[in-house]
């Protein structure tokens, strides 16, 4: 039976080095662990995405998208309806992007360019219009600022398990303490563990896990207040200081401006 959205898997061996394809998702919709042929730059027009591979999780909110480079096999949850904007590259169009996933911002005229190239037909002309309009895209994913949203996984089973353990209940209240404890491992011994795994400090690690757990509650309707207090904060504007920090713009005003977009 045929899919009900376009499989990037059949752009594998077109013959252009950037194509791109647009998707309509129901909310709550995940595709099952997969992998392409090309490399793949994962953009929500609206609603939000989840990447998860073995190495970590990845998540675009609105004017963000990630890089899944090629043969990365990971799944993708949709929060809230989505709509996709996807670009499949070869390896001489991604070359500047690297083989390590990672969440870029979305400019403005990215945007309009990522919304412009869906219909554009696979075989276009390289040196025409079209073509012109796939060469500024690579040119501007190339300067895209790099967005730090994403939660590492451990390579260490153990500490994986409490890793993805949070992410699925989390517990902001944990310390370095209990989880060394949890693992039979001195204090220090478990943040020079943790760093050298995840190249975070454990401090760093948690909030970018309480940040991925509040954008998909966010993007639901959640109320801001509930968020920061299941998340730990004492107050909902600590909360809103350490989410301003992170993505530069406070939950309010994230929720409003996707509100306006969505």
């Amino acid at each position: 039976m045929a899919k009900p959205w376009t499989d990037p898997d059949d752009y594998d061996h077109a013959p252009r080095p950037v194509v791109a394809i647009g998707n309509d998702y129901p909310p709550s919709f995940e595709l099952a662990p997969h992998r392409h042929g090309r490399g793949q730059l994962l953009y929500a027009a609206s609603g939000v995405v989840v990447a998860t591979t073995p190495q970590g999780v990845w998540i675009a909110p609105p004017e963000r998208a990630v890089w899944i480079p090629a043969g990365i096999m990971h799944a993708v949850r949709m929060v809230g309806p989505v709509s996709t904007r996807s670009l499949l590259l070869n390896a001489t169009a991604s070359r500047a992007l690297g083989g390590d996933c990672m969440v870029l911002a979305v400019s403005p005229l990215l945007r309009s360019l990522l919304a412009v190239s869906v219909d554009i037909d696979p075989n276009y002309e390289m040196a025409g219009r079209d073509g012109l309009v796939m060469a500024l895209i690579v040119a501007e994913l190339e300067r895209a600022p790099r967005i730090p949203l994403a939660v590492p996984f451990p390579a260490s089973v153990a500490l994986a398990r409490l890793c993805h353990d949070f992410l699925e209940t989390p517990a902001p209240h944990d310390t370095i303490d209990d989880w060394a404890t949890r693992l039979g491992m001195e204090r220090r011994t478990f943040t020079r563990t943790f760093r050298r795994e995840t190249g975070m400090s454990f401090g760093e690690w948690r909030q970018q896990a309480c940040l991925l757990v509040a954008l998909p509650r966010l993007a639901t309707g959640a109320p801001i207040t509930a968020i920061a207090m299941d998340l730990g904060y004492d107050s909902p504007a600590a909360f809103s200081t350490m989410f301003k920090r992170l993505l530069g713009i406070s939950p309010a005003r994230y929720r409003a401006d996707r509100s306006a977009t969505g």
